[in-house]
């Protein structure tokens, strides 16, 4: 096959690989705690083919090669909710959740209270408190969520609050590491420390909403399918030439 071919398919390739990213974007413009995806792709120079049979290192072959996607950590919008459940970290800093793959980290916090009484996420995560796993007693009511974490109730009909625990609120030397395992937790690799999330206030009745940009992914779906296109449409172009040119050599030798 010609190398202007396999260049255009490496390019589809890595254009049809894009496009899923954005895709799942903008799949979860909704999905609270969610982080945007992008995707990075680099020049790989063939060592061998050459353009025209050319010897000289500017015919060198330059293909386009998937090489990673990488996560934007940053901090998508508060919105407020009314429901005293809901939580959202203002400033740096992940909830910790116990889950059946291990310990994981999130900033979805639309939580709520299982038949155990403990709290958890939607997904059914225990959150992990620095205690433990919170959990609460069957007559509490009135739950309070202070800006450090704290969490208060008032049991029964003690008018006095009774506490519950505290959030255990992790952040890492290096954010950027950390790996997706679920629409909105991550996982920390072995080579990522904990650290106390300094800095941070917990928004009570307000959850953190996908930091997707609706307008830019729109913006880059049609860029991408674009793109595509002509490629596509290149390459049609030029396997068009080439089969007339070997209907045009047929021709002269019959």
């Amino acid at each position: 096959m010609q190398n202007g071919l396999l260049v255009g398919l490496s390019r589809q390739v890595a254009l049809s690989r894009e496009l899923d990213v954005v895709a799942n974007n903008i799949a979860n413009i909704n999905t609270t705690g969610f982080k945007a995806d992008g995707a990075v792709f680099e020049e790989y120079i063939a060592p061998t083919a050459r353009i025209g049979g050319a010897t000289g290192a500017d015919s060198r072959v330059s293909f386009v090669r998937d090489r990673a996607t990488w996560v934007d950590l940053s901090q998508g919008p508060i919105e407020r909710t009314g429901n005293p459940l809901d939580l959202a970290i203002d400033g740096g800093g992940y909830l910790a959740v116990q889950t059946p793959r291990g310990e994981r980290y999130t900033r979805n916090g639309a939580l709520q209270v299982n038949a155990q009484g403990e709290l958890v996420t939607a997904e059914g995560y225990q959150v992990l408190g620095e205690a433990g796993p919170v959990v609460f007693q069957p007559k509490d009511r009135n739950i309070t969520i202070s800006k450090d974490g704290n969490i208060s109730v008032r049991a029964g009909t003690d008018p006095t609050d009774s506490v519950r625990g505290k959030l255990r609120i992790i952040a890492f030397d290096a954010p950027g590491r950390l790996q997706k395992d679920g629409a909105s937790t991550f996982a920390a690799p072995a080579n990522v420390t904990q650290q106390p999330a300094t800095g941070i206030k917990i928004e009570q009745g307000a959850v953190e909403k996908s930091n997707v940009r609706a307008v830019l992914e729109m913006t880059r779906m049609i860029e991408v399918t674009r793109s595509y296109s002509q490629v596509a449409n290149m390459l049609s172009q030029q396997s068009d030439m080439r089969r007339s040119a070997i209907e045009k050599l047929a021709d002269v030798l019959n």
